[in-house]
């Protein structure tokens, strides 16, 4: 009988769905430690009459997650400080802070049989900023609460332990004030993109 590529792909295919999954279950939970970019939008609204450009970081993040079904988890994410320097258009640099950006996620994990696991997940950040300076004056930003989705593969490198790849996306739009008068909203909205080790309990 001839075999040809496309039916040594069907058969692969079907032996991989046939195998059995590999589940998080219920009541497991993971720790993660791993690095991150986080990327500003283009266009981050306007500040003082001037288009406002705010500039990317990295940091050190924290992830906790609880397994309250199979395969859908709860997990809380947390970093050491980002810090972000602000130029406007017209003015040049106009000050940096910096921000936490706690987030609270539902996330479903895909059961496969491989050691490829991917997963996506959805919830709800709040960014808090402090450490506001700027050479025009007194600048403050506001935090803010936001939407927050993301998608993310773990590859199994034992039986605890994976490799995270992953990306998110925030919804933080920021308040501004500079001398105490309002001088727009920084539309900030960046990606964040993830490393991490995660061990499961």
């Amino acid at each position: 009988m001839k075999i040809t590529a496309k039916t040594l792909l069907m058969s692969s295919a079907l032996a991989l769905f046939a195998a059995p999954a590999l589940a998080q279950s219920q009541g497991d939970w993971t720790i993660g430690l791993g690095l991150a970019t986080i990327n500003p939008k283009s266009g981050n609204g306007t500040l003082a009459g001037g288009e406002a450009d705010i500039g990317d970081d990295e940091s050190i993040t924290f992830t906790f997650e609880y397994f309250i079904r199979d395969n859908l988890g709860i997990e809380l994410l947390a970093a050491t400080p980002f810090e972000h320097d602000i130029s406007i258009a017209g003015i040049g640099a106009a000050g940096s802070t910096k921000h936490l950006p706690p987030t609270l996620s539902l996330n479903y994990h895909f059961p496969t049989a491989t050691a490829w696991k991917p997963y996506v997940g959805a919830g709800i950040n709040y960014t808090t900023f402090f450490d506001e300076e700027s050479p025009l004056g007194t600048l403050e930003l506001d935090n803010s609460w936001g939407f927050s989705v993301q998608a993310g593969v773990d590859y199994q490198i034992s039986d605890a332990g994976a490799v995270r790849l992953n990306v998110r996306w925030f919804d933080i739009d920021a308040d501004a004030r500079l001398n105490g008068a309002a001088i727009g909203t920084a539309e900030i909205d960046p990606f964040l993109f993830g490393i991490a080790y995660v061990h499961r309990f």
